[in-house]
């Protein structure tokens, strides 16, 4: 078990809504870790505390596999992302030679024709 910061304790009224958000917070709450919880169902012996012991155990376990598959998705957009600028930066090569290519035949002077030369028909 653990108390709360005050910044954990605002976070956690608002969304239960038990005091309003930026009222006078008289004291700061404890919250059981995972493994407190287990200790917990271990003293307590009713059948409701040992059933919501339970409950909270399973949504721990919810709760890490959430993350762990937030994880996962977060590392395949990372991995897609580092493709993706690989990609960018190779399209980006592609233009700047095209536009050297445009800029290029736009400067050349057209070439004085070499070899017979036809006269002119008026």
């Amino acid at each position: 078990m653990f108390e709360l910061t005050k910044e954990e304790t605002e976070i956690s009224r608002s969304q239960i809504a038990t005091l309003k958000q930026g009222e006078n917070i008289k004291y700061l709450p404890y919250a059981f870790t995972e493994h407190g919880i287990l200790m917990l169902s271990a003293v307590l012996k009713s059948q409701k505390a040992i059933s919501i012991s339970i409950q909270i155990i399973d949504i721990f376990v919810k709760l890490r596999k959430a993350i762990l598959d937030n994880n996962e998705i977060l590392i395949a957009l990372s991995k897609l992302d580092r493709r993706t600028d690989n990609n960018t930066k190779n399209i980006e090569i592609v233009f700047r030679y095209l536009d050297e290519l445009i800029d290029k035949q736009e400067t050349t002077k057209p070439r004085t024709k070499i070899g017979y030369k036809l006269p002119k028909n008026n």
